[in-house]
């Protein structure tokens, strides 16, 4: 018996495939048809594996999730700011290899698996280490947002590369501004890495200031 000149159709080989795509032309591009065009199978056929686009969309989002590390919350292996750390530059890299989708990524984890389970090994660890639940959760939705948002566009390339752009009689503290797009990964990592550690330096008071509590 001949076999199928395409491999059979999966989950994983559509989500794969839907990723490749956001990856290289945006959220917009995603479609049925587009999607059926890239896997050489007839559109309806999508359908027996996710019901909605939406539904698609999530398995996307958590396929990207699934990319971060979490190793550094096993057994309490570090100690909570470390594994922050760590877990936040794993987020980060993660994100920044689909930018596309961080859009989608931000509205939260819904019912998405590697995502609660990511919510679930933060929560923990920072309860774990001796964090009021309360605070571990506003702690955890800290760093959320603040990973999330520096993989949603990059600083340094916002600023046009022309200098004529910056009159000093309007900007006068901006005359260096067109060389920012040219140094794009040192700008934007220096960001992230000076924000982590301003977060990580606060919230170390914040333990000590509760722990020194009666």
């Amino acid at each position: 018996m001949a076999r199928p000149r395409t491999p059979l159709l999966s989950r994983e080989r559509i989500v794969t495939a839907a990723l490749r795509l956001i990856d290289g032309a945006g959220l917009e591009a995603l479609s049925t048809r587009r999607l059926a065009t890239e896997l050489s199978v007839s559109g309806p056929s999508l359908y027996n594996h996710f019901a909605t686009k939406d539904e698609l969309l999530d398995a996307v989002v958590d396929s990207v999730i699934g990319e971060v590390d979490l190793s550094m919350f096993d057994d309490g292996a570090a100690a909570w700011p470390e594994a922050l750390r760590d877990w936040a530059r794993s987020y980060r890299a993660a994100l920044a290899a689909h930018p596309n989708i961080v859009p989608v990524l931000a509205q939260g984890p819904g019912r998405r698996p590697n995502a609660l389970r990511l919510a679930d090994a933060v929560f923990g660890h920072l309860v774990g280490a001796g964090w009021p639940r309360a605070q571990a959760t506003r702690i955890g939705a800290l760093m959320r947002y603040f990973v999330t948002g520096s993989a949603l566009a990059s600083f340094a390339a916002g600023f046009p590369a022309d200098a004529d752009v910056y009159d000093a009689a309007d900007y006068p503290h901006l005359g260096e501004a067109h060389r920012l797009a040219g140094h794009r990964g040192s700008v934007d990592e220096g960001a992230f890495e000076t924000g982590l550690e301003a977060l990580l330096d606060g919230l170390a008071l914040r333990f000590e200031r509760l722990a020194a509590r009666p």
